[in-house]
């Protein structure tokens, strides 16, 4: 069984050596102090992830956790769980959306099937699946403790897959129809927001299909009712395999120290709950974009997050996070660039204040 306090426990704090030699060598860069703004407190909080200064993002990747849910049978969304299966089969092939923007970066996309209800024909498809699909949460929870801890683990664990094969840097997504509204849900619990505050449009519902979608929330909070301090009562009854998942995976960030850039609302969802599981995960979590779906800001402000990137995006898929990486690549440019040694002139000085 997964003990979520002893991970918790073991999980130290940023190296704040490493982050100091980093924010030194910053302000050796041949440019005003500070210049370069969030992105040179993020350089600092992945040299503290990593415990080096040295600081190497060259292999990367995107993992798009896949998984479908019951509540589709609710009617709020304009597809069924054959799109789920049809998007991780379209990421294997290099094909999707999330492909199509991880290759200018050079960021390799894989699909991961974590509850998906249809099981993808190409084995490309990472398979660590928990089950097939999620109960409907109109009718009861979406799965029990013991699952959804399943997934947690089974996060955590796929980042310590990817660090030994060598991967520098993670960015999460996820793909799964339904879960904007779990995610609505959980928030509601989490943050005590009434659906209505919650609860966007998705993948473009008509306004009367909206209004449905904002009822199945409510009522599927009230026919469940979770404990808000409890969260994986409130994952298990409310959430996905995706959540879960992505929950793990940032925990996951920490535990390997390996720096897991979240993506938008489904991921900041995730974000969330692992810093409800293991509190010491917070200062490790990477955000990279503000998406437009209504509860994010609730959730970023909660979490302290303060994103770099405010783009207007909602495409999921991990899009978002990985618009993130060419920004830090030039970012790193000038971190490992030109110093005032190098050019003769002198170097501006760092506020005491």
């Amino acid at each position: 069984m997964l003990d979520l306090e002893t991970i918790n426990a073991q999980i130290g704090p940023l190296d704040q050596e490493a982050m100091t030699v980093a924010t030194d060598k910053w302000n050796a860069v041949a440019k005003p102090i500070a210049s370069l703004g969030k992105l040179e407190t993020l350089v600092e909080q992945i040299a503290g992830i990593t415990g080096s200064p040295d600081v190497s993002i060259a292999k990367r990747c995107s993992t798009i956790l896949c998984s479908d849910n019951g509540v589709v049978a609710e009617h709020v969304t304009q597809g069924g769980s054959e799109i789920t299966t049809a998007i991780a089969g379209n990421i294997a092939r290099g094909i999707s959306s999330i492909n199509v923007m991880c290759k200018p970066a050079g960021i390799d996309a894989f699909a991961v099937d974590l509850g998906m209800e249809h099981p993808s024909a190409d084995p490309r498809v990472l398979d660590r699946n928990v089950m097939r699909g999620t109960g409907d949460i109109m009718l009861g929870p979406a799965m029990s403790c013991d699952q959804a801890l399943e997934a947690v683990q089974k996060g955590i664990d796929l980042v310590g897959e990817l660090k030994a094969q060598g991967y520098e840097l993670i960015a999460t997504g996820e793909m799964g129809i339904g879960n904007t509204t779990t995610s609505s849900a959980m928030t509601s619990v989490f943050l005590g927001m009434t659906p209505e505050e919650v609860t966007g449009k998705g993948a473009g519902l008509s306004e009367r299909d909206y209004r449905h979608k904002i009822d199945v929330v409510r009522r599927a909070v009230e026919v469940n009712h979770p404990d808000p301090k409890d969260p994986v009562d409130v994952l298990a009854k409310l959430g996905g395999c995706d959540i879960a998942g992505l929950a793990g995976m940032y925990i996951g960030g920490a535990v390997h120290r390996v720096p897991v850039i979240v993506d938008g609302f489904i991921c900041t969802v995730g974000a969330y709950t692992a810093a409800q599981l293991c509190p010491a995960v917070r200062p490790y979590l990477i955000p990279s974009h503000l998406s437009i779906e209504p509860a994010v800001q609730a959730l970023e402000d909660a979490l302290g997050f303060d994103p770099v990137i405010h783009g207007g995006m909602h495409l999921g898929e991990g899009t978002g996070a990985v618009c993130l990486v060419p920004l830090l690549d030039m970012a790193l440019g000038l971190y490992n660039g030109t110093t005032y040694e190098d050019t003769g002139i002198d170097a501006y000085e760092v506020d005491p204040q």
